[in-house]
């Protein structure tokens, strides 16, 4: 997996950015659908780059919490989404941090306040507007894996191949029960059910980019699946596709 970085960072040329030969996997789905930790295994088998597209809203939320922001405020957070610093880096054991204005936040990112600030921002439509570039400016050579909620719809449209996750919300929530237990994190099953249904709500009721599969996606319902599974399956996708040209 290659990573890149955000807007501090030197980003491709204006023309390999609208470069529409470079492949790009857009693998989109509610939270808990599993998509984050495929699209990382499946960018490290292809050697791909890799955004995670939440992370970015994430990290706007998270900036706004640390200036004090309110988050009914668009124009705000409009300038808070071009200012804000966001750098992806990976540890020597694989791991992905995520830097926000210099400072690691990819424990607090992960936090489901995190998450419900960022489907807030999210429902803003000159926020999105104001990420919609830095998103595609991650799509560089040899290829992209992108995972989020509009990659196939909005973001890159032409992606020669895309996929749509999902799974029960009991499953999504257990799968998120277990991950924040496991760091420590004080939540209960019952709580992150209530979000998760909420959040789910909200993504696809939104008048911008609602949560909704491309009509051209392949559909993978990740209830009982492991994870080498799911993997192999999106893998031979992108091979079929390859295959075909």
């Amino acid at each position: 997996m290659r990573l890149d970085v955000g807007r501090q960072a030197k980003r491709p040329s204006h023309n390999e950015r609208m470069d529409t030969s470079i492949p790009v996997l857009t693998i989109d789905g509610p939270s808990g659908s599993g998509k984050g930790t495929i699209s990382r295994l499946v960018a490290q088998q292809l050697g791909w780059h890799y955004l995670d597209s939440g992370a970015l809203y994430r990290a706007v939320g998270v900036s706004a919490g640390w200036a004090n922001l309110d988050l009914a405020d668009p124009a705000a957070l409009v300038r808070c989404a071009f200012d804000t610093e966001i750098r992806f880096r990976e540890t020597p054991t694989g791991d992905l941090r995520i830097i926000v204005n210099g400072l690691d936040a990819t424990d607090e990112l992960r936090t489901e306040t995190a998450g419900a600030a960022a489907s807030a921002i999210a429902a803003i439509p000159e926020v999105r507007t104001a990420l919609k570039e830095r998103q595609r400016d991650f799509r560089c050579a040899p290829g992209l894996v992108a995972d989020g909620r509009d990659m196939g719809t909005v973001i890159f449209p032409d992606a020669s191949v895309k996929v749509f996750l999902t799974a029960s919300a009991d499953e999504r929530a257990e799968r998120r029960y277990k991950q924040l237990n496991g760091k420590g994190v004080p939540v209960t099953l019952a709580g992150l059910l209530r979000e998760i249904l909420a959040r789910d709500a909200r993504d696809a009721q939104r008048a911008v980019a609602p949560l909704r599969p491309a009509e051209d996606a392949v559909r993978i319902d990740t209830t009982g699946l492991g994870i080498d599974h799911v993997v192999d399956e999106v893998l031979a996708l992108v091979g079929n596709r390859r295959g075909a040209q």
